[in-house]
């Protein structure tokens, strides 16, 4: 491998577009929306949450995908709130797919879990702190399903080729690379803007995570921070690389939430990010050099 000096991203990289339930990802079209809660709370408000955002997209005419989580698996404390589990995760996740006809997305933690939810997730999700684990990416892999592969904090963007082998070497090519910030030093995470476009070297699609990527993690001692006023900026900057979707995590009460409030939007600000967000697509998307 090159050393990371060295490493320079090349124009004209010829990206592999994912086809997911009519949606394109990749291929130089339009950003994709990821979007929900952090975590299920109660049926109630993520049937709710991801009607509203679903609103939004279709007047705005961003293709959506559905993220939620069933278990927060590495929450800062013991008695932090994981969620409901994944017996009423998968039942959730499969009514909100049906009734509004969306993709759906969710991390997995184990590969028993990739075996509960291989049959309702369209986008399985392989979370930050175990993208290195093989047995859980080929197992993911495995499924046919899409990955979407959060970059590890501690992973340099080039080391994502390493995930990527994994994924292939299982016969899948239906892969998403997400950047979410990098650790720098305590409680803390940047964005290296320069990632975006040496990751897509690599070929295949490249999200954007904005509201994980404005997190101080731990930084509220037994919870997790967060910079949520930095959202808007990050998105347009990403946007500004090409990024081929972007995710963003959506509460309808950010303040009120039980995991990662310090750094969710409420739908009123995400559809002001997109609209902007689209906008500078549009023109970016237009010129070949992307």
């Amino acid at each position: 491998m090159k050393a990371p000096a060295r490493v320079t991203a090349r124009s004209g990289t010829v990206m592999r577009e994912i086809r997911l339930n009519g949606i394109s990802i990749g291929g130089g079209a339009p950003f994709v929306l990821i979007a929900g809660p952090c975590v299920i709370e109660s049926e109630a408000d993520c049937v709710r949450t991801a009607k509203t955002v679903k609103d939004i997209c279709d007047g705005l005419k961003v293709p959506f995908i559905f993220k939620t989580s069933y278990d927060k698996a590495n929450r800062s404390s013991i008695q932090s709130y994981r969620g409901p589990g994944p017996k009423a995760g998968r039942r959730i996740i499969a009514r909100i797919k049906n009734e509004l006809g969306v993709p759906v997305l969710s991390d997995v933690h184990s590969v028993s879990d990739v075996e509960y939810f291989k049959d309702v997730l369209d986008v399985v999700q392989i979370p930050a702190f175990l993208c290195r684990q093989t047995d859980l990416i080929v197992a993911a892999a495995k499924t046919g399903r899409a990955v979407n592969v959060k970059k590890g904090q501690f992973l340099a963007p080039w080391d994502i080729r390493n995930v990527i082998d994994k994924i292939v070497s299982a016969g899948n090519r239906d892969i998403i690379i997400t950047e979410r910030g990098s650790v720098f030093g305590y409680n803390n995470l940047v964005v290296d803007f320069k990632g975006l476009p040496l990751m897509r070297q690599f070929g295949y699609p490249v999200c954007f995570d904005a509201t994980h990527s404005v997190q101080l993690p731990g930084g509220a001692g037994t919870s997790t921070g967060g910079q949520k006023e930095f959202v808007p900026h990050l998105v347009r900057a990403a946007v500004a690389t090409g990024v081929d979707a972007l995710f963003i995590e959506v509460h309808e009460n950010p303040g009120n939430a039980l995991s990662d409030s310090e750094n969710m939007i409420s739908p009123d600000e995400l559809e002001k990010i997109l609209k902007n967000a689209k906008i500078l697509d549009e023109i970016v998307k237009s010129n070949s050099m992307i």
